[in-house]
């Protein structure tokens, strides 16, 4: 194969990894707390991004760690949070994940958990007798027990913060896991300095741009199918060469 159509083989392999993310993006579009991502590119020398951004060198993915909007549900066990932090997840291996989606029920024993069935952490029980539950802003879950006048504590929430929220690792699930670029977590109550607080009844939206995702696929689309014009062009001319030595 030519040196051109190795330099375009580059290229589509780029494109092709860039129509996959747009198009896990657009798939999570009604994903609660999902933030889009991206592909980021090697700068030119003087730091500016290329001026032919179909031969940009990939330096990897990047996220979006912009908040989405709020939408209401009047779920008791949706929760949103407005600000910086995440909810703590503890998953099967007992390894501490991180969400931003905050749809959340009882399991059998009654405790929070994700809809994965997966604790939200630090572990909340809420009484087989409770009638309602309440979770104000400071992230205390407050349990309303048939025939009493006064609430129940069931617990507290706490979130999590990161030096670098754009560092941590994508594991699935609309799951992240801390990793050393995104810094050490910091955990506090919601509402604390720093940390966002909580609305109960409400979910994140996922920040994914539809009418910008699409015209970006539809652009990589096209790119695509004129490299591969290109490919199979230098082929063929490599080919009538040899053809004639």
């Amino acid at each position: 194969m030519s040196g051109a159509a190795l330099s375009s083989l580059q290229v589509q392999m780029t494109l092709s990894r860039k129509m996959e993310i747009i198009a896990d993006n657009l798939a999570n579009m009604s994903t609660p707390g999902f933030k889009a991502e991206m592909l980021a590119i090697i700068p030119d020398s003087d730091g500016t991004a290329p001026s032919d951004k179909r031969f940009a060198v990939p330096l990897g993915i990047v996220r979006d760690t912009r908040e989405g909007n709020l939408s209401q549900t009047g779920n008791a066990l949706d929760l949103a949070i407005q600000g910086k932090g995440f909810f703590q997840v503890e998953l099967p291996t007992g390894e501490t994940a991180y969400t931003r989606d905050g749809t959340f029920q009882l399991d059998a024993n009654g405790q929070i958990v994700t809809h994965e069935g997966y604790k939200v952490l630090p572990g909340i029980t809420v009484s087989s007798d409770a009638i309602d539950i309440t979770i104000n802003a400071s992230g205390q879950v407050l349990m309303k027990i048939e025939g009493q006048v006064s609430l129940s504590t069931a617990g507290q929430l706490q979130i999590a913060s990161f030096p670098n929220d754009a560092g941590l690792e994508a594991i699935g699930g609309n799951l992240y896991t801390e990793t050393p670029a995104s810094g050490n977590g910091a955990t506090a109550v919601p509402g604390s300095t720093g940390f966002g607080s909580i609305l109960q009844g409400f979910l994140e939206t996922s920040n994914v741009n539809a009418v910008e995702e699409i015209s970006n696929l539809i652009s990589a689309q096209r790119a695509y199918e004129m490299n591969s014009k290109v490919i199979q062009t230098a082929d063929e001319m490599m080919g009538t060469l040899t053809s004639l030595r």
